[in-house]
């Protein structure tokens, strides 16, 4: 008998319209032989199921089931294609938990700390993550920019802390520009982090757990056109994304050494995509993302194929882990 799915996208941040493209690619590749796939649009202003003919019904939110002509759907799976709240911060997976309900994405607690930069790098630090020289705000703190500039030194990130797809980011040279970068950090979020220049090869880490297996995919190297890897850089073309990543023997084999610690160390399950920059041979973790984008375009799926996956089995497996 087929299993029910639930595909959630959407979500109540800037990167809704991301994890729509996401939820509607695992919704066309995940087997139709082996599943009934349902589209879930988790929005701000509503939860429904949207039908191909783009008819739309209520969630309940009781026990996430959905009324279709009388008939009352409930589902065996929930698939996990938010980017952003509340799919990648740790509502929805606290939420699936409580109704006892099997998600793909890693469990609330690793959602919510992967989700905020700040607490994923300061958890990892004790077991020897490097990670960017950094300085914290929070809203309504007051801004000293002569200390901050002192600690982490020109050019410097600015970067709101819970936030993905380089929403709320600035690369910052000047000094006149810092009180700018905050403020548009801010829009984005209450908490800032602002992280020293790392002058190195940027490269983005998937790890993922596959047939029961913590796999590391192969390595993605990023190349920006722009000044750093920002949103038009990641959707709009302007860089190259080279998988496998050109990396010396040692650079390869540190980075899947730190990648895949840091899944195992915090516990994780379902897909990751860790960014990192080498300062020479040592790779500096940047962040770690847990619903990274599933497009056909997107670094995940780009690497699986590599591996020899495709996004059927890569979506299928995932589904199938969390059924454990």
């Amino acid at each position: 008998m087929k299993k029910k799915v639930a595909i959630i996208m959407g979500g109540y941040s800037s990167e809704y319209k991301i994890s729509l493209k996401s939820g509607n690619v695992v919704f066309e590749y995940l087997n139709k032989d082996k599943f009934d796939a349902y589209r879930i649009h988790i929005l701000k202003e509503k939860w429904v199921y949207v039908d191909t003919n783009n008819n739309e019904f209520p969630v309940n939110k009781n026990d996430f089931s959905i009324n279709i002509n009388n008939t009352i759907i409930t589902f065996d799976c929930v698939f996990n294609a938010i980017h952003g709240s509340p799919g990648e911060d740790g509502l929805m997976q606290a939420y699936f938990e409580l109704l006892k309900l099997p998600q793909t994405s890693c469990n609330y607690y690793q959602s919510a700390i992967t989700f905020n930069k700040r607490d994923l790098l300061s958890v990892l630090e004790p077991y020897g993550i490097k990670s960017a020289t950094s300085y914290y705000l929070n809203l309504g703190d007051e801004i000293n920019e002569d200390e901050i500039i002192h600690k982490v030194k020109l050019p410097c990130f600015v970067k709101a802390n819970k936030a993905g797809s380089s929403f709320g980011i600035t690369k910052v040279h000047k000094k006149e520009d810092l009180a700018s970068a905050i403020k548009k950090a801010y829009e984005e979020d209450d908490e800032i982090i602002i992280e020293s220049f790392l002058n190195g090869t940027e490269v983005s880490v998937g790890v993922i757990t596959y047939q029961g297996e913590t796999k590391v995919l192969p390595i993605t190297e990023i190349v920006s056109e722009n000044d750093f890897f920002d949103y038009e850089a990641k959707y709009k073309g302007k860089s190259q994304e080279i998988t496998p990543a050109r990396l010396n023997k040692k650079q390869k084999e540190n980075v899947i050494k730190v990648a895949k610690k840091a899944y195992e160390i915090l516990k994780m399950k379902g897909y990751s995509r860790s960014e990192f920059i080498f300062i020479g041979d040592e790779p500096y973790m940047l962040e770690m993302n847990t619903t990274p984008g599933l497009t056909t375009e997107s670094i995940l799926p780009q690497q699986a194929e590599k591996a020899g996956i495709s996004l059927s089995q890569l979506f299928e497996s995932s589904i199938l882990e969390a059924l454990k």
